[in-house]
């Protein structure tokens, strides 16, 4: 970086993703904002992939750095996150899966709402989902922005965006949209490495939302790409997904009474969706009487 110092440490593990890696990668170095690094993490990658993310490191030193587990262990992606979180120097953390791409300002936007609202820990925005990378029109017809489900433009004070979340009220931040501050992630103790493949955001997401306001902006500044090869279709088409988000709740319960025993609100909303998910009969009929 010739010396300019890193505000905003990029976080990027990767597993096998040598189909996709170079167009993240490249998205990072496309960004208008110059003052970042880029913190690749090989989480056991059998493929091309280490061998494309060593080649960026070699070319860019100064700002882009390839990591890995001792002995190339494969750790999920939580573990992998948390190493690199290890490794950063700047000030902001954001993080960009292998299969993911950012639009050119994304950064340069975000920091300068972070700097705007010096009182928020985390910020995000809209995020594309992204079926038209095929270059195929019937994908590309089938690209959709969700609606967020909260007020974009606002602050939203800890825990109400989590109780949204916990509740379906709103939309789970995309990874790849959150930029968060680095003392808040350390506050927290980072990510939960029991969760590696599914649900790792959720739960970081749980322990971050519970403790610092989040300002949702009005933009949308990345793509998530749909695939077939994702965590979360590998885990959907493998029949995994009910009990991960089933272990998540259970987590989120027991991690949120030992923390913040007197909010009520908070409790009320994880413990019930616990209960609504170990029943679902009852879940499902109550969905469509409220439809009905």
């Amino acid at each position: 970086m010739s010396g300019a110092a890193v505000r905003v440490s990029v976080v990027m593990p990767f597993l096998n993703a040598e189909r996709f890696i170079g167009e993240a990668v490249e998205s990072v170095l496309a960004q208008s904002y110059p003052h970042w690094e880029l913190l690749l993490v090989d989480d056991g990658s059998t493929d091309g992939s280490g061998e494309i993310a060593r080649g960026y490191a070699a070319r860019d030193p100064d700002r882009v750095r390839c990591l890995s587990h001792p002995g190339r262990e494969n750790r999920g992606a939580s573990a992998a996150r948390n190493l690199a979180l290890r490794e950063a120097r700047g000030d902001l953390v954001a993080f960009l899966d292998a299969d993911d791409v950012w639009l050119p300002e994304k950064l340069a936007e975000q920091v300068r709402l972070l700097d705007a609202h010096p009182e928020v820990g985390a910020l995000y925005g809209s995020t594309l989902f992204w079926y038209g990378w095929t270059g195929a029109p019937e994908d590309g017809a089938r690209d959709w922005l969700p609606d967020l489900g909260v007020p974009v433009g606002t602050t939203l004070a800890p825990p109400e965006l989590l109780v949204r979340c916990i509740r379906g009220r709103a939309a789970v931040p995309c990874t790849c949209s959150i930029v968060l501050r680095r003392e808040v992630v350390e506050r927290v103790g980072g990510f939960e490495e029991g969760f590696r493949r599914v649900f790792t955001d959720q739960a970081f997401y749980t322990k971050v939302f519970s403790v610092t306001p989040v300002y949702v902006a009005d933009r949308c500044w990345d793509r998530y790409r749909i695939h077939p090869e994702s965590s979360c279709s590998t885990s959907e088409r493998e029949g995994e997904l009910r009990a991960a988000r089933g272990a998540y709740l259970s987590w989120a319960a027991e991690y949120l009474a030992g923390r913040h025993p007197a909010d009520g609100e908070l409790l009320r909303a994880v413990r019930s969706a616990l209960w609504l998910h170990r029943h679902p009969r009852i879940a499902g009929g109550l969905t469509a009487t409220r439809r009905g």
